[in-house]
């Protein structure tokens, strides 16, 4: 009788313990820590001339980016099967027009613009998919932008907040391929069967003054 209570105690605590690491394998990441760039790398067009220190910076918790030249930040890492939550608002300075865009599943070399799939962040316009370089994704055809063919509406407009306040993206990329968008609460794009489900996570600087903060990634079971 002790031998079959200490041998289901000891079945208890390894059931405990394998269920503390799963929940702790899920936890929350802070893909930005507030402070600086750890744990991404920034990168401009080689011909613009520009420092990429003057480019982004960070100041009381926020991602600032000045916006003037293209470029991007872009994570060290590479990760599949995640919620991404971030938030942004749009700043004062404009140089071309208010464009940027959150990057998922990148792959492949430095470059503008490099492989993946672009939640687009372009004021009026945020929501959209945008298919770079050739990436492979399954948007409903008649989404589809008829003049530029790898741009694809979003399904809902009158999501985004007026200039200045802060929206919020959530983008649950899953490993069978499924890319989904939400803004400010509202479902608006789904993308299927992507080519590659895993890779780097990148925001674009095009444009304009753009800021970002509590930018986070939930691991999915």
């Amino acid at each position: 009788m002790r031998r079959g209570v200490a041998v289901a105690g000891v079945a208890v605590l390894a059931v405990t313990f394998l269920l503390s690491a799963s929940a702790e394998e899920k936890k929350t990441i802070q893909l930005f820590n507030g402070k600086d760039f750890t744990g991404w790398k920034k990168y401009l067009a080689p011909n613009s001339g520009a420092d990429p220190e003057k480019i982004w910076t960070v100041k009381d918790g926020i991602i600032i980016c000045e916006g003037s030249v293209p470029g991007y930040i872009i994570t060290e890492k590479e990760y599949e099967n995640y919620e991404l939550k971030l938030q942004w608002r749009w700043g004062e300075k404009v140089a071309t027009g208010r464009n940027s865009g959150v990057f998922v599943h990148v792959v492949g070399p430095d470059k503008i613009w490099p492989k993946g799939v672009e939640a687009q962040l372009m004021h009026g316009r945020a929501g959209d998919f945008w298919l770079v370089d050739g990436f492979k994704l399954d948007v409903p055809k008649e989404q589809q932008d008829p003049r530029v063919s790898r741009h694809y509406f979003r399904l809902k407009d009158n999501v985004e907040k007026p200039l200045g306040e802060w929206n919020q993206y959530v983008i649950r990329c899953t490993k069978d391929g499924t890319v989904k968008l939400w803004v400010n609460g509202e479902f608006v794009n789904e993308g299927k069967n992507a080519e590659v489900a895993k890779g780097k996570i990148l925001l674009q600087s095009e444009g304009a003054e753009i800021h970002f903060r509590n930018i986070e990634l939930t691991p999915l079971d």
